[in-house]
């Protein structure tokens, strides 16, 4: 899921039809690891509360195939669990996992909800991917009532591998400098990142856009080849050097 700015240049409109190309393309993946799913709805799920307490509503903001929000139903089992994207493609696929699949963008006022009118929202694998992360961060705030809880997860720049990686001259690993082909480091699949975070500007980020950071956790990646998972399952207990990085946050 991509945003733009309120007043667009001609060469952001380029590299904006040039993205939605690229994501409406079938070949591209949008699905993320199993893990790192299960390890973020139950987060959620601690934060949310049975819903005997209540049915709340979440939105999957960037739901791809809806593979995510279809690992985290269980566990929100009783809430309103809505996803949410902006390419065709992708809510053509979510719609056989998710309940209600809705077309909408992160703009100033592009997703379809009122204010203050969701409790949760589920943001994964999304944030590395946009132009204008600013913009965003700033609409979800709008549809998250006050004290509402946002689940964000994202690729790590300083994950374990990445540090060894930099010391060797290599490109880390998530990072991308074409959208045609990778070039300098690991691995054969494009998928977009725009933007890689370490845990310390996460958090600075998130905070700066409003919220309040309640916790920070690590999760695997399931790309690790596997001789390196038992590695890469420890470090998660350093969520600066884990390989994905999972913010749980509420709107102040």
């Amino acid at each position: 899921m991509t945003t733009k700015a309120p007043a667009a240049t001609p060469a952001t409109d380029v590299v904006r039809r040039g993205l939605r190309d690229f994501y409406e393309d079938p070949g591209v993946p949008v699905a993320s690891g199993v893990a790192r799913s299960l390890r973020q709805a139950r987060m959620l799920a601690a934060a949310l509360g049975p819903a005997t307490a209540g049915t709340r509503t979440v939105l999957d903001i960037g739901c791809g195939d809806g593979s995510a929000a279809a690992t985290a139903a269980p566990l929100l089992a009783g809430h309103r669990l809505v996803g949410v994207d902006w390419s065709q493609d992708a809510l053509r696929r979510a719609h056989a996992h998710v309940p209600y699949a809705i077309r909408g963008e992160l703009t100033d006022g592009g997703l379809p909800f009122r204010t203050a009118s969701a409790d949760a929202v589920l943001f994964s694998e999304v944030i590395e991917h946009l132009v204008d992360p600013d913009s965003a961060l700033d609409e979800i705030r709008r549809v998250l009532r006050p004290g509402g809880h946002l689940m964000l997860s994202t690729p790590n720049l300083a994950a374990w591998y990445n540090r060894a990686l930099l010391l060797a001259g290599v490109q880390p690993v998530f990072s991308e400098v074409s959208l045609r082909a990778i070039h300098g480091r690991p691995g054969k699949e494009v998928v977009g990142h725009l933007r890689l975070y370490t845990a310390r500007a996460l958090r600075e980020f998130v905070t700066a856009s409003g919220f309040e950071v309640e916790r920070l956790r690590g999760a695997p990646f399931h790309g690790v080849p596997r001789p390196l998972r038992a590695l890469d399952r420890l470090a998660c207990a350093v969520p600066s050097a884990s390989s994905i990085l999972l913010l749980h946050a509420r709107r102040t």
